[in-house]
């Protein structure tokens, strides 16, 4: 028997079928595109998000010869997945990485409610969220909430296409709204953010025991299968993906190299002290939470260097980084890319990239090499504030093919580095789920035990260590003047004026190439 799993991403979505020994026995892939209408929006068509699922779907079981016993699906989380008491989209997705809500996030966070929220449910609200889109669409848009019954996620909108039921798992219900101590929306956040009126677009929040249910007869027609089929709801991405690695149990740790870096760690509490900083996710019941660094800047990050260095993609910007020796003969680079800023493990909507250090004797290779560390300085910050003893930092995603990137973050964050021998780790994340949700494996613990194998371990250079250490301290340094600056200058061009306008507060900080 086999096991059919969906991945649904931000950019591509895969289906991957699993044979009973967790081996991946046939994977399908198709792109769906983020669309951008205006600067810092980040959208999506959500019937082309469902066709791409059935695309993969049929082609994935073109030659098996097994039956499918169960489906099991991830997808990416946060955004707004509005549909009507049709269940029709009203609109686009507004998906995670969108942005037009910063100015909001900005005011919010200056009147003290991002930080009220975070000491209830320890996450930090940025812009791609329910309630910062909620808000947004109300003041600028609403007729279209007016016309929406129901908000939901990415895979809640699979869940409605695969079963019929609107709902919710708790880690998408997690940020922003959820009471991690009762498993249900807590209003006092929703009155917090004045959204108390848009509570009847949240979806039910479906408990770990209540995310299976019956595949409909029109979604088996349309996929090819036969109705009746289990349905399981995993975690959404990062969460599903953690468990795809084997990260279960509290003090483990796993890092996402990919469209986000995201770290993230398991602990048995809810942390809401410190500086706000990252999401806590519902992991398994009332027991365990992840505490998640989801970043705004990650793979996008190596692809944008690699067209700046003329490269064809980013397996040969790291062959031309590690050319290099640690630390880029000075030159530090600050990775945030993102026209959304940076959530985590800081929020700022106004957050841009910056090489410091930047002279006449650097050389393309120092540039690379100032990106994998930038990059990689990211990780240890999300350790840092994390605050939480990590033993082993499990690593997936696209960028941990580079072994060279794996011994890396050993050595910026000190942690020895593990990967996985799976390659669709979100979808192994998913199987391991659906295993557990139908009875055939006890625990999530004795699935990852049995199922998710380490192919190779980096242990950190002590030397080496200490030197990053060391830059860390830098990367703060350059990033504290960097924010202090305003981050970038307000001046544009424009073919109609013949003004340039500059705010004087914005102005770049002396020593700073801004990107």
């Amino acid at each position: 028997m086999s096991v059919l799993t969906i991945d649904a991403g931000t950019t591509v979505i895969k289906s991957v079928v699993f044979d009973d020994q967790g081996n991946e026995t046939a994977v399908s892939r198709s792109a769906t595109p983020v669309l951008r209408p205006h600067p810092g929006w980040a959208e999506q068509d959500m019937d082309a998000v469902w066709r791409a699922v059935v695309h993969t779907v049929r082609d994935v079981l073109t030659d098996l010869t097994d039956p499918v016993r169960l489906i099991a699906f991830t997808a990416q989380g946060d955004g707004a997945w509005l549909v009507d008491d049709h269940d029709r989209p009203t609109g686009p997705a507004i998906l995670w990485s969108d942005g037009r809500a910063g100015a909001l996030l900005t005011t919010w966070q200056h009147d003290g409610l991002l930080d009220a929220a975070f000491r209830r449910n320890g996450s930090l609200t940025c812009a791609g969220m329910p309630n910062a889109l909620f808000a947004w669409l109300a003041a600028h848009d609403p007729d279209r909430l007016a016309r929406s019954t129901t908000s939901l996620t990415a895979a809640g909108w699979l869940f409605l296409r695969l079963t019929g039921i609107r709902a919710t798992d708790e880690s998408d219900a997690s940020a922003p709204f959820l009471d991690h101590t009762t498993g249900a929306y807590d209003p006092a956040i929703l009155d917090l953010f004045g959204l108390t009126d848009h509570a009847r677009l949240l979806p039910t929040v479906l408990t770990e025991d209540q995310r299976t249910a019956e595949l409909t007869p029109t979604a088996a027609d349309q996929l090819g299968l036969p109705a009746g089929l289990p349905v399981v709801m995993a975690p959404y991405d990062i969460a599903a993906t953690a468990r795809g690695v084997g990260v279960v149990n509290p003090g483990q740790a796993c890092s996402i190299l990919g469209t986000t870096l995201c770290t993230e760690i398991v602990r048995t509490d809810i942390d809401t002290t410190g500086e706000p900083s990252g999401v806590t996710i519902a992991y398994r019941g009332r027991d365990r939470v992840l505490r998640a660094f989801p970043t705004l800047n990650g793979a996008e990050v190596l692809g944008w260097a690699a067209r700046l260095l003329h490269l064809p993609g980013p397996p040969e910007l790291a062959r031309l980084a590690f050319q290099a020796e640690p630390g880029a003969h000075g030159l530090t680079f600050l990775p945030y890319l993102s026209p959304a800023g940076e959530r985590a493990p800081f929020l700022d909507p106004g957050a841009r990239g910056s090489f410091w250090g930047l002279s006449l004797d650097h050389t393309p290779a120092d540039l690379a090499r100032a990106v994998f560390d930038g990059l990689s300085l990211v990780v240890r910050d999300c350790l840092t504030a994390a605050r939480t003893d990590v033993t082993e930092l499990r690593l997936c995603g696209g960028g941990a093919n580079s072994d060279a990137w794996c011994a890396l973050i050993a050595d910026a964050t000190g942690v020895p580095t593990a990967r996985s021998g799976d390659t669709e780790i979100g979808a192994k994340g998913a199987f391991l789920t659906g295993l557990v949700r139908t009875g055939a494996v006890s625990s999530l613990h004795r699935a990852a035990d049995t199922y998710v194998h380490v192919q190779r371990r980096w242990q950190p250079d002590p030397e080496r260590t200490a030197f990053y250490a060391a830059l860390h301290e830098d990367f703060l340094t350059w990033r504290g003047l960097a924010r202090t600056a305003g981050w970038r200058t307000t001046a544009t061009w424009r073919p109609d004026s013949t003004t340039r306008r500059t705010h004087p507060a914005e102005q770049p900080a002396p020593g700073g190439i801004r990107v």
